[in-house]
């Protein structure tokens, strides 16, 4: 385990790595895409501009985000949330603060300062070594935390899109489900990122359509204005906007996909994808009964 500070390359907040994660990311494009290299003229996807998906691995860090930093970015950064699945633990838990990095997207710095991020847990997961470079090492707190709850950090696919130079990137987490009367229904948090790659040209988020299908063979259809009561508007000034919201199913697996509606400054609409990604539960052998 290892841990450094860093600055957030897109949305500029001051931060500290915790731990990786390597993630399968799915790269989905058009041939016909200038925002990605072309296919070769041999391959079917030249010829009939179908999607292809490009899988790599990319390391991921968990973070802990400085909370002075908060109020001036537009991202959610509350990456840790999932069910207590006992039956005497009826609770969801959070952690506001926390979030997932790509390694691309991070800027490493140094400080002096004994406690250099602003968040309520820096202290409980690291302690000052003056002999350390940075100078702070993880806790056995932090190792143990990481151990406990390593079903619920973890993310595993990442999937990407890119549309009209918009690109949208989703990363799935399985949260827990819970039981009634017989019937058991799951959860899934997914983190959304929305980037403007030609933020010259900008775009304002109008509308949201989902296509949500469970693995029982329902299929449902869902529109709205905006995401999380927002219209973010993609420029210069603000290229990327980022949310996370949540889905629950009746069946242990699914899968969703969709499109948002963006709109330009002068009128027209574009419609961007947003690409299919799997919903699968996981199955939890240990006592969850706190997160921290």
């Amino acid at each position: 385990m290892f841990v450094f500070l860093f600055l957030h390359r897109v949305f500029g907040y001051r931060g500290v790595i915790l731990f990786p994660w390597l993630a399968r990311v799915f790269d989905r494009y058009d041939g016909r895409s200038n925002t990605l290299p072309p296919l070769p003229k041999t391959t079917k996807s030249s010829q009939s501009n179908i999607h292809e998906i490009r899988a790599r691995s990319v390391t991921y860090y968990q973070v802990l985000t400085d909370t002075r930093d908060m109020p001036h970015i537009r991202a959610q950064t509350e990456a840790v949330t999932f069910l207590g699945n006992q039956e005497r633990d009826r609770n969801l838990y959070a952690i506001p603060g926390l979030d997932y990095v790509a390694h691309e997207d991070v800027i490493p710095y140094t400080s002096t300062e004994r406690t250099p991020i602003e968040h309520e847990l820096f202290d409980k997961f690291l302690m000052h070594d003056s002999e350390a470079t940075p100078n702070f090492v993880p806790r056995e707190y932090l190792k143990s935390w990481q151990e406990r709850h390593h079903l619920w950090l973890e993310l595993s696919d990442v999937s990407k899109d890119v549309t009209h130079q918009i690109r949208v990137t989703v990363i799935p987490f399985y949260m827990g489900s819970r039981s009634a009367q017989g019937v058991t229904v799951h959860w899934w948090r997914y983190s959304i990122r929305i980037e403007n790659l030609n933020p010259d040209e900008p775009v304002t988020l109008r509308e949201r359509h989902w296509r949500i299908f469970s693995l029982s063979g329902t299929l449902e259809t869902v529109r709205g204005k905006g995401v999380v009561g927002h219209e973010p508007r993609l420029s210069k000034e603000y290229p990327a906007f980022q949310y996370s919201s949540h889905i629950s199913l009746s069946a242990p697996s699914g899968h969703m996909w969709g499109t948002f509606k963006m709109e330009k400054d002068d009128g027209t609409f574009i419609e961007v994808r947003i690409p299919p990604f799997n919903l699968e539960c996981k199955s939890d052998p240990t006592d969850n009964k706190s997160l921290i």
